[in-house]
């Protein structure tokens, strides 16, 4: 069985295992109240609802 001739260095490992993150991205739902896309399970940031409820006052900047 053939057998690394030298350990890989850290910058090769991370190299490597840096496209794993492109992979998961968080895949974005519709807020039911204004319909703006939001991570599921989080607080909209645009309305400020979750489940149903409000839960942070958000204000408009400017």
């Amino acid at each position: 069985m053939g057998v690394p001739k030298r350990k890989p260095s850290h910058s090769r490992q991370r190299q490597r295992r840096a496209y794993n993150s492109v992979l998961k991205l968080p895949q974005l739902g519709r807020c039911p109240q204004c319909a703006e896309p939001y991570i599921p399970h989080r607080v909209c940031p645009a309305c400020g609802y979750y489940k149903g409820r409000q839960v942070i006052t958000v204000t408009t900047p400017g």
